[in-house]
C-alpha cells in the first residue's frame, strides 16, 4: 500500500496563500497520479488539481490560475500552493494517489488517501 500525510493547513486570512505538502510512503510512487481534492461540511468531496507523473496537470475551474499543483517524485512528495484565498476555499483537503497515466477527477478513481489538513480562510 501507499500511506499520504498531508501537511500545511491552519488558518489564513482572505486573499493570502498556503502551500500544502503531501508526503508519500510505501509502493512505488513514480508512475501513480497524485491528486489533491476538499470537502467542506455539508458539501461532496470536491476535485481539485491532478498531476500525472510525467508532469502533465489538471485544474479544477474553481481554482484554475489560483492553485498549482506540483511534484517531486524522487523525494514522494507532492504540493498544492494555493493563492487569493477566499472563506469559500475553507474545507479539509486530502491527498490522494491512484492508477498512472490518467489525470483521474473522480474520488473513487484514486485508490489510497491521506487523513486531511485543515484550511480555514477567514475574512
Amino acid at each position: 500500500q501507499v500511506q499520504l500525510v498531508e501537511s500545511g493547513g491552519g488558518l489564513v486570512q482572505a486573499g493570502g496563500s498556503v502551500r500544502l505538502s503531501c508526503a508519500a510512503s510505501g509502493r512505488t510512487f513514480n508512475t501513480y497520479t497524485m491528486g489533491w481534492f476538499r470537502q467542506a461540511p455539508g458539501k461532496e468531496r470536491e476535485f481539485i488539481a491532478a498531476i500525472s507523473w510525467t508532469g502533465t496537470t489538471y485544474y479544477a475551474d474553481s481554482v484554475k490560475g489560483r492553485f498549482t499543483i506540483s511534484s517531486l517524485y524522487a523525494k514522494k512528495t507532492v504540493y498544492l500552493q494555493m493563492n487569493s484565498l477566499s472563506p469559500d476555499d475553507t474545507a479539509v483537503y486530502y491527498c490522494a494517489a491512484g492508477p498512472g497515466g490518467v489525470l483521474w477527477r473522480r474520488a473513487n478513481e484514486y485508490n489510497y488517501w491521506g487523513q486531511g489538513t485543515q484550511v480555514t480562510v477567514s475574512a
